[in-house]
């Protein structure tokens, strides 16, 4: 069988990093890119190769298009140099950042940064990265829970996920001529670090979203890492241009 590559953006962290050790686990090799965060990064990938798998870090800023290309090429020479092939089989489009936020008082700056980070970035990033991919392979982009119920203050962040879930199926129908099929993946509120730890670290804020979800308790990143690596494995070859909600039942 023949070695499979996925390519993760913002991989140093959080679910982006779980969903890495996980498909690293099923002897996958990963291509992570990382913000700011270097040394983060070149961990994760130690963790990586300590499982057995090769890995390699490079820098992205997913809210700058203008990169796209430079980046594209880095791909390309990392590829070439360490697999020795010109093409990756999965692109995980995860890297992203959180705000909350009334509407009445979100900033043009703030929306404007949501849209490059979560839309306008993995819009063109995927366009990009299009000829790298592997005839056959898949792209798993994200969503959130908060794209189907309504918490005052996450509008502008919610209504950028709403955009990526119809990109998702209209990427998914272009695609299909390449085999390449193409998912969204929605967590549900998740102890992790995003949003400033808030989930993780408010006690009482835990324990609501735990009193509102059918599964009695917070996302763990486990939960999101595993729901990753089954979307990508070949079990769910068949799933195409859906969105996959990962939330232990919130709201229900």
């Amino acid at each position: 069988m023949s070695e499979k590559i996925a390519l993760i953006t913002g991989g140093s962290r959080g679910l982006g990093q779980n969903a890495a050790l996980k498909l690293a686990e099923k002897g996958i090799d990963i291509i992570l890119t990382w913000h700011s965060k270097e040394q983060e990064a070149q961990a994760v990938v130690t963790k990586i190769q300590a499982l057995g798998a090769r890995a390699v870090a490079l820098q992205l800023d997913v809210g700058d298009s203008s990169s796209f290309d430079a980046f594209a090429g880095r791909v390309r020479e990392t590829l070439q140099k360490v697999w020795q092939r010109d093409s990756f089989d999965y692109l995980f489009n995860n890297a992203g950042t959180g705000l909350y936020t009334p509407f009445a008082d979100t900033t043009e700056a703030q929306f404007d940064h949501l849209v490059n980070v979560h839309f306008k970035g993995p819009f063109f990033l995927t366009q990009k990265l299009l000829p790298l991919i592997t005839d056959g392979g898949r792209i798993l982009n994200v969503s959130s829970g908060l794209a189907c119920f309504t918490l005052p203050g996450s509008g502008a962040y919610a209504a950028v996920k709403g955009a990526m879930e119809v990109l998702t199926r209209y990427q998914a129908k272009e695609l299909g001529a390449r085999g390449i099929a193409v998912n969204i993946l929605a967590p549900g509120a998740i102890e992790t670090d995003f949003g400033g730890g808030r989930v993780r670290d408010d006690a009482a804020m835990n324990a609501a979203i735990a009193a509102q979800t059918a599964l009695g308790r917070v996302g763990l990143p486990d939960d999101i890492g595993n729901a990753v690596a089954a979307l990508l494995s070949e079990e769910c070859r068949w799933v195409n241009g859906q969105r996959i909600e990962a939330s232990g039942g919130m709201f229900l």
